[in-house]
């Protein structure tokens, strides 16, 4: 048969398949198998109108055929797997789909299809695999189709399940490590352990600016690397006094924190651009001493001159009185450099308020300061009906050298 004739047929067999003539279409489509039997177009459209009429074992046949052909085509492996799946053979469909995965391992479709031919496979560790290798690939948007968002919904279940699986596993034997070393901080071991069974997310620093490499990047730092916090703790009640007196005499002397010009993008901040919401009074901003402010609280700045604060030229320190208002929340964010930290000692905090870097929440207690890496994503809270007040205040990452130091004192 002439190329030429072999496409006429084809577009009249195609054209009798739309119009509901499927008997004709498949005699056509076999006609022209007879006369080339190597013709892949066919063999494929051929296998198609046989599944659609039932017929799973004879499209299965055709479907073969094809990648015989041409076994560089991924759909024709998806149509030999539906064709696998109709037919109630799985172990082949699931093949069919790997073959499809080694032409394209990103083709969805098939990812989609094989997590699912393995779950009812009953393999629920491979599929739970599977599913989570499709999580990472798709694309998380509402514009996906209902059945693909459903499908992927249905994914998260099933790798949530296998997850509780392990974690029940491990349960009795991570018992008896704990047990054995009792006396060891086992932070970082509960955190691994939590992350290897689907329950936590594990978040690396994403800084806006600059980023020091090499460095550990824990969520909260440990206590011990900042042996002036007890110092810091023991004026609370002072440094309270002092914001109490301030923010009844001088409302307006905290100003929005989020202050984006309108030639930036403010992305999550829509709602507390230049919103008193979040608001801020400065003893130092971007590292210019606010001797005005510092001058009405004396007592806790020169408490803040006596810390070893951060000191990079033009840059920072930044320490401030930070006011959330009630029923608001700072949206998830990342900052600057992890060449400092930040330091938040707790003031004024009623009930409902929260705090979260990476994936740890923590409540704030009135007294109790911590430090952490602001550069992995982290938003906070005020779900009461009252302001919650707190300090801030940058210090160096306890982490770099006195020569690491110098350096990005020179470099920003």
């Amino acid at each position: 048969m002439e190329a030429s004739e072999a496409d006429t047929m084809m577009r009249e067999a195609l054209q009798a398949r739309r119009a509901g003539r499927a008997s004709e279409a498949r005699a056509m489509f076999e006609a022209i198998i007879d006369r080339n039997p190597d013709n892949a177009a066919a063999l494929n459209s051929l296998g198609l109108l046989l599944l659609e009429s039932g017929q799973a074992g004879e499209a299965i046949a055709r479907f073969s055929r094809a990648t015989e052909v041409d076994p560089k085509a991924a759909p024709l492996w998806l149509n030999l797997a539906e064709a696998c799946r109709a037919a109630g053979r799985v172990d082949e469909e699931i093949g069919a789909l790997d073959r499809a995965l080694a032409i394209d391992p990103y083709l969805l479709p098939a990812m989609l299809k094989k997590a699912q031919a393995l779950e009812r496979a009953d393999r629920p560790d491979e599929s739970a695999a599977a599913y989570r290798n499709l999580l990472a690939a798709s694309p998380d948007t509402p514009a996906l189709p209902e059945a693909i968002r459903s499908a992927l919904a249905h994914g998260r279940e099933v790798v949530r399940a296998a997850g509780e699986r392990r974690a029940a596993q491990l349960e009795a034997p991570l018992r008896q490590v704990y047990e054995a070393y009792a006396d060891s901080d086992l932070h970082r071991v509960r955190a691994y352990a939590d992350h290897s069974t689907g329950r936590r997310k594990i978040y690396q620093p994403k800084p806006t600016g600059g980023h020091f490499p090499f460095i550990p990047a824990p969520e909260y730092f440990d206590r011990s690397l900042f042996p002036w916090f007890d110092r810091l703790e023991a004026a609370t009640d002072l440094i309270r006094g002092e914001l109490l007196s301030i923010w009844a005499e001088d409302e307006a002397g905290f100003q929005p924190y989020v202050a984006f010009d309108p030639t930036q993008p403010v992305n999550q901040w829509v709602e507390l651009n230049h919103s008193p919401r979040w608001s801020a009074w400065f003893f130092w901003r971007d590292g210019v001493r606010q001797d005005a402010h510092c001058a009405r609280c004396p007592e806790t700045a020169a408490l803040l001159d006596s810390l070893p604060l951060i000191d990079i030229p033009g840059k920072a320190p930044s320490v401030m009185f930070s006011i959330l208002a009630p029923k608001t929340r700072i949206p998830a964010h990342h900052g600057t450099t992890n060449v400092r930290v930040t330091v938040h000692l707790p003031l004024v905090v009623p009930a409902g308020c929260g705090f979260r870097v990476g994936g740890e929440t923590r409540e704030w207690r009135e007294g109790e300061a911590w430090a952490f890496d602001d550069t992995i994503e982290h938003e906070a809270w005020n779900d009461s009906d009252r302001p919650r007040a707190i300090l801030i205040l940058d210090a160096w990452n306890p982490f770099l050298t006195e020569a690491e130091r110098a350096a990005v004192r020179v470099i920003g």
